[in-house]
């Protein structure tokens, strides 16, 4: 089955950088009209004009919002969907800065989970009724392997991707009768910004070199290299697609055999 998305309009979130921007890019890639979401109005408005066009009729735009306010992200999303419905939604958003769960605040774990879960959730709501029309829903969203293993020194993070996770298997066994599908991606070590301040935290909390963290980091990674955004994007890509119609509720890694869990 060819992963044409030709006619369905993606919401692609934390889209300025990083995978969410290489999710935007294979999305366009595939057919789909493509609307980019972050903070950065310079960097959407840049992104927009250059994501790929491989059929005439798409059309690509871009919506600044930000997901610490989940009244007015939900209010300029359905204003955009009222418009233009959407069929894909790509949940992503930037984690939370690394650290112990024991010394993180109770204001820590409530502004993360508001950014994470409550934001993805009225996205969902915002985007449903366009799912609905069209008989298809892909529901992707961009977590962590922490939901598998907690990740050390990561604690509000694994905290709250484990809610996500749990959240987005509810919600694929409530959507599934309706063909909307919901799946997370796990990223392993990508080349992102996020690893590029994880690195540097240890550095600064270990004193060792960038390459002795690097290299204690791609030890436990049997492929022996970090991933690049557009490896991962690949996989939310195919979970977009038709091709994956059959597949709800699943935390797919994407972490060159790093997870040891099933």
């Amino acid at each position: 089955m060819k992963p044409d998305l030709a006619g369905k309009h993606a919401l692609v979130c934390g889209a300025s950088r990083g995978i969410g921007r290489a999710a935007a890019e294979a999305l366009a890639g595939l057919g789909a009209d493509v609307t980019v979401l972050a903070r950065n109005r310079d960097a959407l408005d840049a992104l927009a004009r250059t994501l790929p066009k491989n059929h005439g009729a798409q059309r690509h735009g871009w919506l600044a919002a930000d997901v610490a306010d989940t009244g007015a992200l939900r209010s300029a999303v359905e204003a955009m969907v009222a418009a233009h419905p959407v069929q894909i939604l790509i949940n992503n958003t930037g984690g939370p800065n690394p650290g112990p769960a024991i010394d993180a605040s109770g204001d820590q774990f409530v502004d993360t989970f508001r950014r994470h879960l409550l934001a993805s959730h009225a996205l969902v709501q915002a985007t449903i009724g366009g799912m609905r029309s069209a008989g298809y829903g892909r529901i992707v969203n961009v977590i962590s392997t922490s939901v598998k293993e907690p990740i050390r020194n990561l604690g509000v993070s694994n905290t709250i991707r484990g809610a996500v996770a749990n959240w987005a298997k509810t919600l694929a066994t409530e959507l599934a009768p309706e063909a909307i599908t919901v799946n997370n991606v796990l990223p392993g070590f990508t080349r992102t910004q996020r690893l590029e301040q994880i690195i540097e935290e240890r550095v600064a909390s270990t004193g060792k070199s960038r390459n002795q963290i690097e290299s204690s980091m791609l030890a436990s990674v049997p492929a022996a290299r970090f991933a690049e955004a557009a490896e991962v994007a690949a996989a939310i890509a195919f979970l977009a697609s038709p091709a994956a119609s059959y597949i709800t509720g699943i935390n797919l890694p994407v972490d060159g055999g790093r997870t040891q869990s099933l």
